[in-house]
């Protein structure tokens, strides 16, 4: 028999928030701005400590700047061994007995390998004057390549291309937008998404929650996605796209699928998703007919045969122990594209044990697959997206000297909308209309406004690329996949080294 627990939690407040109550005046635009009720007005503004997340929207919006919002000092004792973050989920697990759901991506402290890695410029050959004005290639294809290209004569006597080429997918710069759901983010980051992957010249993926109608007009940048729910599959989804990807993994969540609950499935969703209002969408891990390599086969040429072979299909893998042999087996399956998200990636909810603990770095990831493709010889049939917490321009740049043709940013995107990456996003109550449902919140977000951020954001990304481009003396990102001669590392022991394929600095060529 159960027994009933004292109502008041023995959980200290994560947070304080402080209201320099001689400045306040008292326009109640915090109280408005809080979507986790943690601001009140009783006479005057009125915090509760233990429902603020810092999510810092109120503090953001306080005209006199009278709010700040810091970590609690007294919530626990310093302690190396039993961190304040171990002591509050026991807490929380002891009063509720259920699993730490969490959103967003791995924050425990794992070196970041991108930060130990160096890359190379060029001093007596020939740098560039000026890499903001010299040409300077971003310009990148995904597809499947050829072994090798014939030529033939045409009726003019001309040279022409006689070698039939895969469907590409041309992109202005090597930087994607990462999947994610309509459901797990509100259709203005959706639509936000399509207007800048449009403008850049790039891609958005719609996850696995379907396309809405609304975006549509943008169907050449758009990614669809088919997941092992198969919501919102239909022939005319298949057709408004640029490319399919099949999703066997997830960075932040190998091994375990996705659940949207009923209550944040509304007429909109229902629609778009093709499920009842109410209901909530559950996509398992596995796929109930891809049990092999050859039923996955199965699945790319249905895909394929579905649009005609005019579109590229992509398998998107968590990055795992085996992900290398997995990624080989994609290949010869037939796929385009291979995406590898590594455990850093970022989610709208998942089990922190999961995320915090199963997986391995992308940068590692990444390097044995390019290798073992490279090793067999078909590195050429597959392009590889690298995803996982890629977080500024130099992390493009270095994955693509370990052998990617193009990254993805998720968290990055949010973050450039407005995220403050409580990391919160499994209550639907994000503040800044991001991770949400609620009409009242989702409107906080202009696509139109929120698609300029985004174009700024891969503008300066852009620019940056330009930079270390001309710093290395080559002038086209074509020049820098795979050159892993052009990175060294810092700090890295020797195993990982090896499996990065890249020297310790101070070794030269």
């Amino acid at each position: 028999m159960a027994v009933e627990l004292s109502p008041v939690s023995q959980i200290p407040a994560e947070f304080r928030v402080k209201v320099d109550h001689d400045r306040c005046r008292r326009c109640k635009r915090c109280v408005l701005n809080c979507s986790f009720s943690a601001i009140e007005f009783k006479d005057k503004v009125t915090p509760d400590h233990r429902k603020c997340v810092a999510c810092h929207r109120c503090a953001t919006f306080c005209p006199e700047s009278a709010i700040t919002i810091e970590e609690n000092p007294m919530a626990y004792k310093d302690n190396a061994n039993w961190t304040a973050r171990i002591r509050q989920n026991t807490l929380k697990q002891a009063e509720t007995g259920g699993i730490i759901l969490t959103g967003m991506g791995n924050p425990k402290p794992y070196p970041i390998i991108w930060d130990h890695l160096v890359i190379d410029a060029c001093q007596v050959t020939n740098p560039s004057i000026d890499p903001l004005r010299e040409p300077m290639e971003l310009r990148t294809y995904l597809g499947s390549k050829p072994n090798y290209l014939e030529f033939e004569n045409d009726e003019n006597g001309k040279i022409k291309l006689k070698t039939q080429l895969a469907p590409q997918i041309k992109l202005d710069i090597p930087v994607i937008f990462a999947a994610m759901s309509y459901g797990a983010v509100s259709h203005n980051v959706h639509k936000s998404l399509a207007i800048a992957a449009n403008k850049m010249g790039t891609l958005m993926n719609t996850g696995e929650g379907g396309l809405h109608e609304d975006l549509y007009p943008y169907s050449g940048r758009i990614i669809v996605q088919v997941a092992s729910g198969r919501f919102g599959v239909h022939n005319q989804y298949l057709a408004n796209s640029a490319a399919v990807e099949i999703k066997i993994g997830q960075g932040a969540k190998p091994g375990i699928g996705g659940h949207l609950p009923g209550e944040k499935v509304g007429q909109e969703i229902s629609k778009t998703r093709m499920i009842p209002v109410g209901t909530d969408a559950l996509s398992p891990a596995p796929h109930h007919d891809i049990y092999s390599i050859e039923d996955l086969s199965q699945l790319i040429y249905a895909i394929k045969e579905a649009t005609d072979y005019k579109k590229p299909v992509s398998v998107k893998i968590a990055a795992v122990h085996n992900v290398a042999a997995i990624a080989s087996g994609i290949v010869r399956a037939g796929a385009d594209i291979v995406t590898i998200d590594g455990f850093r990636g970022g989610t709208g909810a998942t089990p922190a044990i999961i995320r915090d603990n199963v997986g391995i770095p992308i940068e590692l990831a990444l390097a044995a697959v390019d290798q073992r493709l490279r090793d067999e010889g078909i590195r050429n049939q597959a392009s590889l997206i690298c995803a996982g917490s890629i977080r500024e321009a130099a992390d493009v740049a270095k994955a693509i000297a370990l052998g990617a043709d193009a990254c993805v940013i998720g968290t990055a995107a949010l973050v450039s909308l407005g995220c403050r990456v409580c990391q919160k996003c499994y209550t639907g109550n994000c503040a800044w209309g991001i991770a949400t449902q609620r009409p009242e919140l989702t409107r906080r977000l202009n696509p139109d406004v929120g698609s300029q951020r985004l174009c700024n954001l891969l503008t300066a990304w852009g620019h940056e690329l330009q930079e270390v481009l001309g710093s290395l003396g080559v002038n086209s990102i074509e020049s820098l996949r795979g050159s892993r001669e052009r990175l060294r590392g810092v700090g890295l022991d020797k195993e990982t080294l090896d499996i990065l394929g890249v020297k310790p600095a101070g070794v030269g060529m």
